[in-house]
């Protein structure tokens, strides 16, 4: 397989040469500073990004209300934000070059959660009438602003009602994975 200078393959990483990033949970637990957050970072993982989210300590105080606890909350995340950068930037190469995917960085504080320069990637998909009717729908009643924007409303929406099976079916997935695994080389 041909490489270019970054170790990649030439036209990007394919499905099944990615690197394995089953450890990278661990990776960034083990290389993340002291103090950053409280607790390990949650990594979500998929086949075009890392995604690390931490909790930062919670703010001491009072708030007048609930609006300026969030305030506080996001000031609070953005200081985080400004002060960790050189060394994120330095953390996600590394990743980037162990894992062959892009890093993206976030944090929580209280009830509030902001996600800093994640990937936005295309996905290109047929749709037959009946289905972009639906995409129409969204849009003419204002729900987005576009068919693209419209279907990622409805993905979202399948994933927060779907949470439960779809979570049984990444477990079931990892469960064939180890048992291909196990299988004799073709």
């Amino acid at each position: 397989m041909r490489r270019n200078w970054s170790g990649r393959p030439r036209g990007g990483w394919q499905q099944s040469d990615l690197p394995s990033a089953d450890d990278a949970a661990a990776w960034f637990s083990g290389r993340l500073p002291d103090g950053w957050f409280t607790g390990e970072p949650t990594v979500t993982v998929d086949r075009e990004e890392l995604l690390v989210v931490g909790t930062l300590p919670a703010l001491d105080g009072d708030y007048a209300d609930d609006a300026a606890r969030a305030a506080a909350e996001s000031g609070r995340i953005a200081r985080h934000r400004e002060d960790t950068r050189e060394e994120r930037i330095e953390i996600a190469r590394q990743a980037e070059h162990r894992y062959g995917r892009k890093v993206a960085w976030g944090a929580r504080q209280g009830d509030t959660e902001e996600l800093f320069t994640t990937l936005s990637v295309p996905v290109m998909t047929r749709l037959r009438q009946p289905e972009r009717l639906v995409l129409d729908t969204l849009v003419d009643a204002g729900v987005a602003r576009s068919r693209s924007e419209a279907l990622a409303w409805a993905v979202r929406l399948v994933g927060e009602h779907a949470d439960t099976w779809l979570t049984e079916l990444r477990e079931a997935m990892t469960t064939v994975d180890d048992l291909r695994s196990k299988g004799p080389e073709l």
